[in-house]
């Protein structure tokens, strides 16, 4: 029979609240060691950051540095929402004054159509002639008129510098009309305004050429019909003298245009008064057939040379005979070989007078226009049949009636 021997118990029992527990010799002394290693470890890192504040002053640093960081992007984030709202601001800003500027033009341009439509630029009555021939276009240069009384000069064209310019500008222009958004928008209202402008400084333009050169042509005319304008006395006009305001020293092209033209056509008016009183008109409708001119020729009666100080025009008897200029009655009634006869008085030293007529429809000191009926043809007084026997006289000397039809003619009045 086998004897058990007890074997030395060196286990540590750890007890607590009555509970107890075993626990081997090695498993103690690993425990203590593990308590003893950190409680050294504990006390050594301690003691480093106890003695060693360098290694604080670095991690307050580089804490500070990271909270100067997020500052600064702070600070940079509010400054880009800062410039991103001041560009806004100033893009509406840009908007707004380009919007005004185009509402400034569009206002002007509608002035200027209204000063286009109005009745100042009413260019005269008097009819173009009816085959004109096309002008060429005139080479650039400085040109004045003396028909507005002051001197009107018109700048040659931009060199081809400047040319070049403006055709970058509207390149530039067109380029920003394709685009989008408000400034495409902006670009093509402007676009649409500049041909509304080009087209009224054409229409202007057109309207100056056009006054000046009616002006011209019945200043030629009058002036060859030895009409002095200037000493013309006015018939039927008066009133208060209101003289026109000078033109500001900024007025525009545009204003000054406009200033021209009135000038220019109240010159054209004066002249177109005048012409009312010139007998450059035909006495009769339709063609003219001349059975006698005005000069030397054999008298139908006597077979000798004589002088015919008028124009015989073939007519039918009962024909009407108009005054070829506005005037005063001062003969109508039998003279002589003129047998039925009425002679006008047209002012300037300038006279009318209708021989052979068959009736006489005005009486002495009635006052006459263009165009009205003063008699009809006949064949009264020395005549070999129906004709009109037609004169015109300055100063009381008989001139050729065709120096003034020709002038009529030259002015499309025939």
């Amino acid at each position: 029979m086998s004897r058990q021997v007890p074997r030395a118990s060196h286990d540590y029992t750890l007890t607590h609240h009555g509970r107890q527990v075993r626990i081997g010799p090695v498993a103690f002394w690993i425990v203590v060691g593990t308590l003893v290693v950190m409680a050294v470890w504990s006390i050594a890192t301690g003691t480093y950051f106890a003695f060693r504040e360098d290694v604080l002053t670095r991690l307050i640093g580089r804490q500070a540095e990271m909270q100067f960081a997020y500052e600064d992007r702070i600070a940079e984030l509010r400054a880009q929402v800062d410039r991103i709202t001041s560009r806004q601001l100033l893009d509406q800003e840009q908007f707004e004054q380009k919007l005004n500027a185009l509402l400034k033009r569009q206002a002007t341009l509608e002035q200027r159509t209204n000063s286009l439509t109005a009745d100042s630029l009413t260019t005269g009555t008097v009819k173009p002639a009816r085959t004109q021939p096309t002008p060429e276009a005139p080479a650039p240069k400085l040109r004045s008129s003396s028909l507005t009384g002051e001197s009107m000069t018109f700048m040659a064209p931009p060199d081809q510098l400047q040319w070049r310019d403006a055709a970058t500008d509207d390149a530039r222009t067109l380029s920003r009309a394709k685009a989008g958004g408000l400034e495409g928008t902006l670009a093509r209202v402007s676009l649409s305004l500049d041909k509304v402008e080009k087209r009224q400084t054409t229409a202007l333009s057109e309207a100056e050429d056009r006054v000046e050169g009616k002006a011209a042509r019945l200043h030629s005319v009058l002036s060859e019909l030895g009409v002095n304008v200037g000493k013309a006395p006015a018939r039927g006009v008066g009133g208060p003298f209101v003289p026109v305001k000078p033109l500001h020293p900024t007025a525009g092209d545009f204003e000054r245009q406009i200033y021209r033209i009135n000038v220019a056509k109240a010159q054209l008016d004066r002249y177109t008064n005048t012409l009312t009183t010139v007998p450059v008109r035909k006495p009769i409708t339709g063609e003219i057939e001349l059975s006698s001119t005005f000069g030397v020729r054999l008298d139908p009666f006597l077979r000798r040379p004589a002088m015919h100080t008028g124009l015989d025009m073939r007519g039918d008897t009962g024909d009407p005979v108009y005054a070829t200029a506005s005037g005063k009655v001062s003969v109508a009634g039998r003279e002589g070989g003129y047998g039925n006869m009425v002679e006008i008085e047209h002012g300037h030293g300038f006279a009318t007078r209708y021989g052979h007529l068959s009736a006489i429809e005005v009486k002495v000191g009635q006052q006459v226009r263009i165009g009205q009926i003063i008699g009809r043809i006949g064949s009264t007084g020395r005549s070999t049949g129906p004709h009109l026997h037609y004169e015109t006289r300055i100063n009381d000397e008989p001139v050729d009636p065709q120096r003034f039809l020709k002038a009529g003619a030259k002015l499309g009045l025939l």
